[in-house]
């Protein structure tokens, strides 16, 4: 862990366009909890953790992510939707604004770096206009030494300016917020929205592009942990799935619960400093680990606080996307440094709304790069804007929203390390069982902690039709039976109790999973296609 002594460090934002600012440099979180507090900006829980509100925006806007269309992103970008181009020229005029906007205010800095292998270090200043904000960006970076900050030099900077409302007839966004990449300035600017999630997913989306391109290395929207024996795990999944929860083990070591990557030397490094959790539903029963990470240092966003600093987490008044975001030393059991080596399993989390996935499947390779290319899972209520109640998705790569490159790309590097490691991959479903959403009930924590649990352990036999069973429709090898799960839950056709219904949903959900990938096919070999449901409804 770091030094907490404050560092006495005369900086200047004139560089940046930002004149005249009262600048606070490197303050140190328990300073950033209490000027928050003081602002009326935020509140105090009984946890001693800070809950504040952000806003109108309590999650990500993906329509509001832009990337500037230069020579560096014009050929290796994934033009479209998710990745939207936005004119140099547009930028430099809006980053001219934003600067102006910031100056002679109050304004909260703190360099910090992301990737935990020194020889993927990526530097970083943020600057942000509200204190909670630069706390937030204090948990979730990585946080240089005294020594490192002597002579530190960001290499990315990041602008945030929740209080910023652009005019999008000027600016060129499409409404008042933006979250901007600009790859040849290195700058992710962020405006209009105060939700803290932006600032971390810009940098990652950046890394998601550098690292391919320049390093060689897989980036992965995954958690990941290590055992005894030092075999890693990894859990790909993507908002509400369960990486965070599944992956905070208190028998194994955490990496890290969001963001990683894995290297031609078969290493894995965490991204981040810190972790950005959930707290719908939380309670110390079900996440002792991340319950007790709430405590002073730990940022609360959109939840609802009592008179006397109670937080109850089953309140979504405000949103179901409520989230806490913690420095991960408040975690007991993490691996230090943020490496792991010769990852084993992989598992995909898919949050299956229609309750047809078996809980548990293990893939073939192609069926691994299908499922990988695919992305199925359900968008979880309030996760981003305009979600109002969980739906059916597809988000290629478990992380399409922070991936700038083509799916193709990513799935190649991951098929080409699956082949070079020998690593088993897992699809397990944490979303529902005896039905689909609104009919059936979710996946309990402690049967699929059992599952993982077993394949960790290698509890779940040998890949052959004594111990799995090939299932109709989707075509994945389910386990006929796993240590502390009832036999019945194991298959999804049985928990319904109706299988005319089920199979009439289950093939609904194939003909989803064809369509979707009809996008892919003309980069998808014929192997890979064929890791796809085989059965079509009629």
């Amino acid at each position: 862990m770091m030094n907490n002594n404050r560092i006495m460090k005369a900086i200047s934002l004139e560089d940046y366009g930002i004149k005249n600012a009262k600048i606070h440099y490197q303050l140190k979180p328990e300073q950033l909890h209490d000027i928050t507090i003081e602002k009326g900006q935020g509140v105090e829980a009984s946890s001693g953790a800070l809950a504040v509100n952000t806003g109108e925006f309590t999650g990500r806007s993906p329509q509001d992510r832009f990337i500037v269309e230069d020579d560096i992103t014009r050929e290796h970008v994934w033009w479209g939707n998710i990745n939207i181009p936005f004119e140099s020229a547009k930028f430099d005029a809006l980053y001219d604004k934003v600067s102006a906007y910031l100056s002679n205010r109050e304004i909260f800095v703190r360099d910090c770096y992301a990737c935990a292998d020194p020889d993927y270090k990526l530097n970083i200043r943020v600057v942000n206009e509200y204190p909670w904000s630069n706390q937030f960006a204090y948990n979730m970076f990585l946080r240089p030494t005294d020594d490192e900050l002597k002579n530190f030099e960001g290499e990315w900077t990041v602008i945030n300016a929740p209080g910023f409302m652009a005019d999008p007839k000027v600016d060129g966004t499409r409404q008042h917020n933006f979250a901007i990449l600009n790859f040849t300035k290195k700058i992710a600017l962020i405006g209009g929205t105060g939700y803290t999630g932006e600032i971390k997913k810009g940098i990652f989306s950046a890394l998601n592009f550098i690292l391919p391109v320049y390093k060689n290395t897989l980036p992965m929207h995954c958690s990941a942990n290590v055992g005894k024996d030092g075999d890693t795990a990894i859990f790909f999944g993507l908002s509400g799935t369960g990486k965070t929860t599944l992956s905070t083990d208190p028998s194994r070591s955490l990496i890290g619960d969001d963001e990683h990557g894995w290297t031609a030397e078969n290493t894995v490094f965490n991204f981040e400093g810190g972790c950005y959790a959930k707290v719908i539903n939380l309670s110390r029963d079900h996440e002792p680990e991340i319950f007790d990470a709430i405590k002073k240092g730990a940022i609360l966003e959109n939840v609802i606080v009592d008179s006397n600093g109670n937080v109850n987490f089953e309140d979504t008044s405000i949103t179901q996307n409520t989230r806490v975001s913690y420095p991960i030393f408040h975690i007991d059991n993490i691996k230090i440094p943020s490496i792991g080596r010769n990852p084993k399993n992989i598992f995909f989390l898919t949050a299956d709304a229609f309750g047809v996935i078996p809980p548990i499947s293990k893939l073939t390779p192609s069926q691994a790069a299908y499922h990988f290319i695919s992305g199925y899972t359900a968008k979880v209520a309030g996760t981003e804007a305009g979600v109002l109640e969980p739906q059916p998705s597809f988000s290629a790569c478990f992380g399409a929203p922070f991936m700038p490159l083509h799916p193709a790309k990513y799935a190649e590097m991951l098929s080409q390390k699956m082949k070079d490691s020998g690593v088993n991959v897992w699809l397990v479903n944490t979303g529902w069982t005896g039905g689909p959403y609104g009919v059936g009930t979710r996946m309990k924590l402690k049967y699929t902690r059992a599952m993982i649990n077993a394949v960790l352990n290698g509890d779940l036999g040998l890949y052959n039709y004594d111990d799995y069973h090939i299932h109709s429709v989707f075509g994945v090898a389910q386990p006929r039976e796993c240590p502390g799960v009832p036999t019945s839950v194991l298959s999804p056709r049985a928990t319904w109790n109706d299988d005319e219904a089920y199979y009439t949903t289950a093939f609904k959900l194939t003909n989803a999973f064809r369509e979707n990938f009809k996008k892919f096919e003309a980069y998808a070999s014929e192997e890979i296609r064929r890791g796809g449901p085989q059965r079509y409804a009629f």
